[in-house]
């Protein structure tokens, strides 16, 4: 993926984990795998892992990142936590804070072009009888268009 922050002109590219859904026991839908996130214009650089929930104990939505410098091999701060809790910081100062508490961020409406304004393979141009079709419940049609 692409995403670029406007205010700074800074553009990243990040990987994405893999979904698991597990059925056994009680089922759960969980995230997992390696992703990393890259600034070409800073050089700064992050590697992240989803941890799936082991089959005995552990927990589920685990994650740890590590966060590095232009041209560093060592991290300068380390995160770990929850993907969709609470995130907690540590930095080669040895300062420990919280790095991001997911449920209190406000919920931000996505900006997006009108579909008539996007190109042919544009997402959610590419996508929108997929998309029709799921919010009226007919998954014959949204195979269909998915093909």
């Amino acid at each position: 993926g692409c995403v670029t922050c406007l205010d700074y002109d800074e553009h990243y590219i990040l990987t994405f984990p893999n979904g698991y859904g597990s059925i056994l026991t009680v089922p759960w839908i969980e995230l997992g795998g390696e992703c990393s996130i890259n600034c070409s214009k800073t050089g700064y650089n992050a590697s992240i892992v989803f941890h799936t929930k082991p089959f005995y104990g552990g927990k589920k939505h685990r994650i740890t990142a590590e966060i590095f410098s232009p041209n560093d091999k060592k991290p300068f701060c380390s995160i770990e936590g929850e993907w969709n809790g609470v995130m907690y910081a540590k930095y080669t100062t040895g300062e420990n804070v919280v790095f991001i508490d997911t449920k209190k961020m406000p919920t931000i409406k996505k900006k997006v072009r009108k579909l008539e304004d996007q190109d042919d393979f544009e997402s959610r141009c590419l996508w929108k009888d997929v998309t029709y079709n799921l919010k009226i419940r007919d998954i014959d049609a949204a195979t269909a268009a998915k093909h």
